[in-house]
């Protein structure tokens, strides 16, 4: 893994690429709360236009479930993966999920929720196949919080796995990440055969940067925090990411040909 200052990504054709882009702290700013986030319509604009002019190899891979992804975006109809991998879509056919251990997560909710009931600010999401426990509002509670996870954690004997991603702890079933998502997309038209694109913010986004890495394609990190990451380029921001976006639908030669 290399730190801080990364390159910007090069200039591409869309007719080349195949896209995949987180949401949160990538494509959009990230909100107080996950229900506060809006989607501009200059973005759908965007989406769509390139999902036109990669042929459709365009896909959101976030934390967030398929179904909130759907109603986000709407009215487009993109291939999506959601809850870091657990769950998988492509146009016009139904999503592919993970089986997690419901017990398992039951469990573990019943807990999160009297612990946030003990520590106002803090906030449990229950995602379906995933919990958050989300402390951006109250960051004081961060240690508090990081040692209930790992005690919940090793009371599901294996069946969760932690995800520590920004001012957020979630617990997920293991064996799925947006790395294995990504890879499994590219198997399939209309991915197959074109130069990957993984762009992500967050520790969670790393599985995805190693997999297009592997796939000798372009790994962007948004942000310009000092952390170590897999990603091989940068772009400071969400707006300068929009802009370079635009850039492939532009770019009339790849770079290098």
């Amino acid at each position: 893994m290399i730190s801080a200052s990364l390159p910007p990504p090069p200039a591409l054709r869309a007719q080349k690429v195949a896209v995949f882009l987180d949401v949160d702290g990538t494509l959009l700013e990230i909100a107080a709360r996950p229900d506060a986030v809006r989607v501009p319509n200059g973005l759908r604009q965007l989406l769509g236009a390139l999902a036109v002019a990669t042929e459709g190899a365009m896909a959101l891979v976030s934390g967030r479930p398929i179904a909130e992804l759907a109603h986000l975006f709407a009215p487009l109809d993109l291939p999506l993966a959601g809850l870091h991998g657990l769950e998988r879509r492509r146009v016009g056919e139904a999503p592919i999920r993970a089986m997690p251990d419901r017990q398992a997560l039951a469990k573990a909710k019943a807990r999160l929720v009297a612990f946030s009931q003990r520590h106002p600010g803090t906030l449990v999401e229950d995602k379906g196949l995933t919990l958050a426990l989300h402390y951006r509002n109250a960051p004081e509670h961060q240690g508090a919080a990081a040692a209930l996870v790992g005690e919940v954690i090793q009371a599901s004997s294996g069946a969760l796995v932690l995800l520590a991603g920004k001012m957020v702890f979630e617990l997920k079933p293991p064996g799925c990440d947006k790395g294995q998502a990504i890879a499994c997309f590219m198997q399939e038209p209309p991915f197959a055969g074109r130069l990957p694109i993984f762009a992500g913010d967050d520790v969670t986004d790393e599985a995805g940067f190693l997999t297009v890495n592997e796939l000798h394609g372009v790994s962007i990190r948004i942000g310009l925090e000092g952390r170590p990451t897999a990603a091989r380029f940068g772009q400071a921001d969400v707006e300068a990411l929009q802009g370079w976006l635009a850039g492939l639908l532009a770019q009339p030669h790849e770079l290098g040909s």
